[in-house]
């Protein structure tokens, strides 16, 4: 047989081989430069942690992505951009927010909140907020005498909420004619939460509430027992409040841990 032709099958052999392992590896080759299959995959992988599906078409467009960003690249490489001051400083901001990016999520992962740690915090708000919730009113005014004026009126039969539509001072309540809604009297600042503890359904105070508000006129409408929620309601955001705090604690730690100059 002869030695070129076999030599020939030889290395057509060793190209059929390594050719698909490079195409598994690679996306493309752009002017010569191989793009990594892997620089889609990690763009995937944001995708998919932001919540969405990557789909087999969105596999398509992130393949497309990667290949124009080389191409761009190598045209600013080409135009020398990379060599400029303001693009290493960028380049050192994005380094360090990687960083630190990483540095947090380890630090999750290795102090994850646990379902005793969810329960306890669980139940001090539930002790917090057990008692009763009050549906109130009320009309906020800055001097003491509007008050006084205010009171006189509705005990002559003026109708509360027209009163707080017009004159109230509190952007929150006014429109719905001084109404507050359901609350936990602790809600409130203390002279406030003192003066609706005080008053009976139906009942309005007999002399303005001063805090550092102004001058409030309180009705109290209604009272009922804490609807409270259960643990399987809230614990998705009782957990989250808790990894805040973790994560609050540990950036404050590492703070007074470093050396400052």
């Amino acid at each position: 047989m002869n030695l070129k032709f076999i030599s020939a099958l030889a290395t057509a052999a060793v190209l059929g081989t390594s050719a698909p392992l490079v195409s598994a590896q690679n996306v493309a080759i752009v002017n010569g430069k191989a793009v990594p299959s892997s620089r889609v995959d990690t763009l995937a992988q944001q995708i998919a942690r932001s919540g969405r599906p990557v789909t087999p078409e969105m596999q398509a467009q992130l393949k497309d992505e990667v290949i124009a960003r080389e191409i761009f690249i190598q045209e600013a490489q080409k135009q020398g951009l990379d060599a400029t001051e303001d693009f290493k400083v960028q380049m050192e901001l994005a380094r360090q927010t990687l960083l630190i990016r990483e540095l947090f999520g380890n630090y999750q992962k290795a102090n994850p909140v646990s379902d005793a740690e969810i329960k306890a915090e669980f139940d001090k708000f539930i002790a917090a907020n057990n008692g009763k919730e009050y549906h109130a009113r009320h009309i906020l005014v800055e001097k003491e005498d509007q008050a006084k004026a205010i009171i006189a009126q509705l005990k002559k039969g003026a109708k509360f909420e027209d009163i707080a539509k017009k004159s109230s001072k509190d952007p929150g309540s006014a429109a719905k004619g001084g109404d507050l809604d359901w609350a936990n009297a602790g809600n409130y600042v203390a002279e406030f939460s003192e003066a609706l503890s005080k008053l009976s359904k139906g009942k309005m105070t007999e002399t303005p509430v001063k805090t550092q508000f102004g001058f409030h006129v309180i009705r109290l409408d209604d009272i009922r027992d804490a609807q409270l929620p259960k643990l399987d309601d809230v614990k998705p955001q009782v957990a989250q409040q808790l990894q805040q705090q973790k994560m609050t604690k540990y950036q404050e730690e590492l703070r007074a841990k470093a050396k400052i100059e």
